[in-house]
Order: structure tokens, then sequence, then C-alpha cells
């Protein structure tokens, strides 16, 4: 990839990826962090001369690994899960803290390893489990922190139904993940 391509890349995603990243790092150093190994990871990867298809999704990807791996190497640095603004259901059922405290805990033992990995996957299959409509804005929204407005543009789909599906998504997903957690506070 020739040096004004990634000039122009690194440009054009660099607020975008502080913002994806701000959003889910609370220490300003380490975003910065991130955001400096993501733009050298891509640097070093065009360098090479490995194409890369889709810059958008593999810049999110990678940048999600150094989150996590961030947390891994830092554990007493919480990273959160996912970032939702809504306020809670009627239940009153805020448990994503807690499932973040399950998951990015600092208590390392075969136990808590199992479970995070279980609670992982049943994230995973609950947003598989979504309609294609909503789980393309819930990711579009929750993965790579795309504006509603953008989506609705992209797609050519109006902002209220862009909105309502990304609505009805977090609903199916708290649902489903309130479930997760009365089986796991069971136990």
């Amino acid at each position: 990839m020739p040096q004004t391509t990634v000039t122009q890349t690194f440009n054009s995603f660099r607020d975008k990826l502080s913002s994806f990243i701000g959003k889910r790092v609370p220490r300003m150093e380490d975003a910065e962090d991130i955001l400096q190994e993501v733009f050298y990871q891509f640097v070093r990867i065009s360098e090479i001369g490995e194409p890369i298809e889709q810059p958008a999704a593999w810049l999110y990807r990678v940048t999600r690994n150094l989150i996590i791996n961030g947390y891994k190497k830092k554990k007493e640095t919480q990273y959160p899960l996912v970032n939702y603004d809504d306020e809670d259901d009627e239940d009153g059922a805020n448990f994503l803290d807690e499932i973040e405290d399950i998951i990015y805990g600092e208590e390392a033992t075969p136990e808590t390893e199992y479970l995070r990995s279980l609670i992982l996957d049943e994230i995973k299959a609950a947003v598989n489990e979504l309609p294609p409509e909503q789980r393309e804005v819930f990711e579009l929204t929750e993965y790579y922190d795309m504006p509603i407005k953008e989506i609705a543009k992209n797609t050519g789909v109006p902002e209220n139904t862009v909105l309502s599906r990304k609505h009805y998504a977090v609903v199916y997903l708290r649902k489903t993940l309130g479930e997760l957690y009365a089986n796991i506070v069971e136990r």
C-alpha cells in the first residue's frame, strides 16, 4: 500500500478509532497507546505488502483485540464489554456491570476462566441469533462505533428504522443475557 494511502487511511480513521477506544478504555494514556499500536501494525502490514481488502474492518478488529489483550496484561484496568447509554429495563436489571466484573475481574481461577469463556460464548451466540437487520445495526454501532445517521445513509434505511432495529436488538440481548446472569447467580 503506498504511503499516501496509509496516511489517508490514518487520517480518515484516527478520530473514529479514538472515540471507539475511548468508550472502552478509561485511561487516556492507555487509549492513546492502543491507537498508536493499531496504526503501527497497519503501517507494518502495509510495508511488507500484505493487501488489506477491508481496512476499516481490519482496523476495528485489531483495535478490539488490543483492548482485550491490554486488559489481560493490565488486570487493574477494567474495560467495559459494551457501552450502553440506554436506561435500565423496566425490571431494573442493569446487570452488564456485574457481567463485566465476572469477565474482566482480577480473579484468575479455573472456575472464573471457564465462566468467562462461557459468558463470552453466550454473548456471541445471542448476537448471532438476532435477525440480520438488527444484528447489522447492533454490530455497526457497538463494535464499529458507527453513528446512526451514517448507518441510515449507507443502508438507505430511515434513521428511525435504524434506531428501532438497535432498540429491539438491545432489548433482546438484555433479556437473553439477563437469563444467563440469573443462571450464573443461582449457582
